[in-house]
């Protein structure tokens, strides 16, 4: 496995690969893997020739400077898990590399054509302009023919979707299931800064949005909203910052089961966010 911490190293590494005429895959991350990222990773590496996967904390797509400076590193153990997956190339990128001071300073604008207005977009204002900012330069960087996302960020997603499309990307972008733990719990890094009891109780997050399915369609869209946010609301330590049952190509709220649809979730489980969600009729 190679690592490349600069664009001008990563460059030389995909020229190569490219003349040879081999297929690229890309997994985009943040660092702190966890098992989601390890399945990413191996379907990444059985899909195509060569898997290249980036580790980088972006800052512009933080709109709270604590929760990025929170946000768990261990580059060391990330390195271990990518080669036990068979991954061959890591980007591995300081701030400076990859932003201008101009970049940091200022806003990335982009079209989103209303993805960004709801849910994430509405509560954590700016925060797709980042991820749309780093991953525009992450796939002219890495030129791969495919990339991996995962669907717990329903949104984002979205988002990527909407990017390779208006940006002219010539990428096949695959959308990759919800990895959970046993227990249910979507797996993420931020799960890593829960306290054990704060661990068992975000389980119930997911047990009752798979429970909610039970409702559709004796229960209407709004309704079933309310009862999903009271449930969470009961359990100590858990608060729901929105619930939103959506059309899943446009992300607007649905006031029936007509349209293929998902909801979506942000919950506190004390001091740490969590997102999920899940689908209802598609």
């Amino acid at each position: 496995m190679k690592t490349a911490s600069t664009k001008k190293e990563l460059s030389l590494l995909i020229e190569e690969l490219k003349s040879t005429g081999k297929s690229i895959g890309f997994v985009p991350t943040m660092g702190a893997l966890h098992r989601g990222h390890f399945q990413l990773v191996s379907r990444c590496v059985n899909e195509n020739d060569i898997c290249v996967v980036s580790i980088f904390v972006n800052p512009t797509q933080f709109n709270n400077a604590e929760d990025l400076k929170k946000y768990p590193r261990d580059v060391e153990s990330d390195l271990e898990l990518l080669r036990g997956a068979g991954c061959q190339i890591v980007f591995i990128p300081n701030a400076s590399e990859i932003y201008n001071d101009n970049e940091l300073k200022n806003r990335f604008e982009f079209d989103f054509g209303g993805l960004d207005k709801v849910m994430e977009g509405k509560f954590r204002p700016g925060h797709f302009n980042g991820v749309v900012q780093i991953v525009e330069k992450l796939f002219r960087y890495v030129q791969p023919n495919r990339a991996y996302f995962g669907e717990k960020d329903f949104q984002q997603l979205s988002i990527i979707h909407r990017m390779v499309k208006v940006l002219n990307f010539d990428i096949e972008i695959v959308d990759c299931p919800i990895v959970r733990g046993p227990n249910g719990l979507a797996l993420s890094s931020r799960n890593e800064r829960l306290t054990t009891e704060e661990r068992k109780k975000a389980v119930e997050i997911s047990k009752v949005l798979f429970e909610s399915r039970n409702f559709v369609p004796d229960m209407n869209p709004e309704n079933l909203k309310c009862r999903v946010i009271e449930e969470i609301n009961k359990i100590d330590v858990l608060e729901v910052e929105y619930f939103d049952i959506v059309n899943t190509e446009t992300l607007q709220t649905v006031e029936n089961w007509e349209s293929p649809t998902v909801g979506c979730i942000a919950v506190f489980c004390g001091k740490v966010r969590l997102i999920d969600n899940i689908r209802y009729n598609s």
